[in-house]
């Protein structure tokens, strides 16, 4: 029995020990990667790496983990002809494979969340309108208009709505136009929009939310690459 007990502690500390480098080992090429990694066609301030699953270790030798999750910050993408500013980005990488000698990598499909804050929708607007959170999922954006030889301000509630997959769409559901022929018209050019999004390339637009914080866009894709 006494022999039974000291193996059977062995085999805990053992596999303590073997645990731990495997969690160092994980730690290190999270660090190492969020060095190197870059995403494909954008700049970014900061990126964070998180290699799931266990083992560590056997999926290093298969060069392939089943997920990796990678949060962004600051990244400049694109909104048709001009730069867009997203806070955050937070993506789920899956069936990662490593390719070129650990220089690369490419994943089977990302899922993520880019959040865009008011201020910087209302730069990417090209409206001269301000755009801002407007309760239950709708936004309020805020423009000024020329009407008989004074400015009228007007801000209205819009729905916000993704066409084709890669562009994001504003339209008031109503403009007051007070009796006056021609107000809504002029009213909807300034509120109302369309802006390509371009994330990352090969990312897809699933849905957008508004939230108080912010416009969380749902990103999809396929075949990813990321460089290091």
């Amino acid at each position: 029995m006494r022999a039974l007990r000291i193996l059977l502690i062995l085999a805990v500390v053992l596999g303590g020990i073997l645990v731990g480098v495997d969690r160092l080992a994980a730690a290190y090429t999270e660090s190492e990667a969020a060095d190197r990694t870059k995403l494909s066609g954008v700049r970014s301030e900061s990126i964070e790496v998180d290699i799931k699953g266990f083992p560590f270790l056997t999926q290093v030798a298969a060069d392939r983990f089943d997920r990796v999750d990678v949060r962004a910050t600051g990244i400049q993408a694109r909104a048709g002809d001009r730069q867009i500013r997203v806070g955050e980005l937070d993506m789920v990488l899956r069936d990662v494979t490593v390719t070129g000698g650990w220089t690369g990598a490419k994943a089977g499909s990302v899922t993520g969340t880019a959040l865009i804050s008011y201020a910087d929708l209302t730069a990417a607007s090209e409206r001269e309108a301000t755009v801002a959170y407007g309760g239950e999922g709708k936004v309020k954006v805020t423009g000024s208009v020329e009407v008989l030889g004074r400015t009228l301000t007007r801000t209205v509630v819009s729905t916000v709505s993704v066409v084709n997959g890669d562009t994001i769409r504003f339209r008031a559901d109503e403009v007051p136009g007070e009796g006056i022929p021609g107000v809504e018209d002029l009213v909807r050019a300034r509120t109302d929009f369309e802006r390509p999004l371009q994330v990352l390339a090969g990312m897809r637009v699933e849905k957008v939310e508004p939230r108080p914080e912010g416009l969380a866009v749902t990103l999809s894709g396929k075949d990813m690459a990321l460089t290091g």
